[in-house]
């Protein structure tokens, strides 16, 4: 047994300080807009370019209205909104008409009105298409309902969108977090996110790691056009990954940047929120192939609960790779507690999150084979179009 626990431990220990270590150099290279190198006026031959903001949204009635009035507040002077009303039932459509009526100046926010879904498309990817139509930026932002700017958000991205030559930008929001569930949740997921992902190497042009934030996706709008739309993407649960993906496998240039709080959203209610928001994602993750799925629950399972595990199963000089394992995660809690609300100490929740984690594979798996498709915002998607959409 004590060559097991040897064997696993080392093991266990080489993956995280690996994880860690990538990390640790890696994020570094990422900018931070909020810093004030980027707090200038954007210079380009042709002037500040325009950018149309597209706002989806399906029952949003509490989150709109806000994310509206800060959007027409942003301290730039060459941009439009375009707030998509999709099929709501509650009073979404009647505040975006509110708010435009009195909007200033008058034509900075149009309204979109969207009453019937057609078929072979999804919610969503049809009303950030059908807002794309009528847009005349020289730049698209894609961003949520629920999406909370400051007034420089935009101006400060943009800048930095122009000096590094991207593009397609993607910003990351701050978390707002309120229960100790939602930080232990989503402590776990943007650890599974950054390793998954690596956000470091979406710049480099010879990796296939790639990147998209439905938070806040700036594309130029020659680029989108190039790469074939949201009409592309139609059918896609993961449309803003999908978009990110798209646009590396085309060969732009893509790049990845922090925001400190310039854009903020408030994404789950405690951690079964982090459960329901996941259920509808995580399988179209695997790309909706169960055996992908069940081998990523021993995975997780593996590497998140086996030190923990063998710290308390072995015996002696066994627990010590176990515990070099368990030290390279808590430092790397440590490390994204930089750039979040949440404490290093949540690490000590780790195995917690791990089992809700797989949980939510499961559960995500079973209702959309159950179900035949997914749900989401109250329309139903079949899986075998699903599956034929997907890219």
């Amino acid at each position: 047994m004590s060559y097991f626990h040897w064997i696993t431990g080392c093991i266990l220990g080489l993956i995280w300080f690996e994880r860690l270590a990538e990390a640790a150099f890696g994020m570094g290279k990422i900018p931070d807009v909020s810093s004030p190198q980027w707090n200038r006026k954007l210079v380009t031959p042709n002037g500040n370019p325009r950018v149309s903001v597209i706002v989806p949204a399906c029952n949003e009635a509490d989150n709109i209205e806000q994310t509206l009035l800060q959007l027409l507040i942003l301290d730039y002077d060459n941009y439009e909104i375009i707030a998509v009303d999709d099929r709501s039932t509650d009073r979404t459509g009647a505040i975006m008409d509110q708010i435009a009526a009195t909007a200033e100046p008058k034509q900075r926010l149009k309204v979109i009105h969207v009453d019937e879904l057609p078929s072979g498309w999804m919610g969503k990817t049809h009303a950030m298409w059908t807002a794309s139509l009528q847009a005349d930026g020289e730049w698209l932002l894609f961003t949520d309902a629920d999406v909370l700017f400051k007034p420089d958000a935009l101006r400060r991205a943009l800048a930095c969108a122009e000096t590094e030559g991207a593009d397609h930008l993607v910003m990351f929001p701050y978390m707002i977090m309120k229960r100790p569930g939602e930080k232990m949740m989503i402590a776990f997921f943007q650890m599974l996110f950054v390793f998954g992902h690596r956000p470091w190497k979406v710049a480099d042009p010879d990796t296939k790691d790639h990147m998209g934030v439905g938070a806040f996706n700036l594309i130029r709008r020659p680029v989108y056009d190039a790469i074939g739309t949201y009409e592309r993407l139609r059918m896609e649960v993961l449309d803003d990954m999908k978009l990110g993906k798209v646009v590396k496998n085309a060969g732009y240039a893509q790049r990845t940047a922090f925001g400190g709080d310039l854009i903020s959203i408030r994404w789950a209610r405690g951690a079964m929120g982090v459960v329901r928001n996941l259920t509808k994602n995580f399988f179209a993750l695997m790309s909706f192939q169960w055996p992908r799925a069940l081998l990523s629950c021993l995975g997780l399972a593996f590497l998140n609960l086996m030190p923990f595990i063998g710290v308390a199963l072995a015996h002696g000089r066994a627990r010590l790779p176990y515990a070099v394992a368990m030290l390279a995660m808590f430092l790397i809690y440590a490390g994204m507690s930089r750039k979040s609300a949440i404490p290093p100490y949540y690490f000590l929740l780790h195995p917690i999150s791990t089992v809700l984690f797989v949980y939510t594979m499961l559960r995500s798996m079973l209702l959309t084979l159950g179900r035949g498709g997914v749900v989401w915002r109250g329309t139903f998607y079949p899986l075998a179009e699903l599956k034929k959409g997907m890219v």
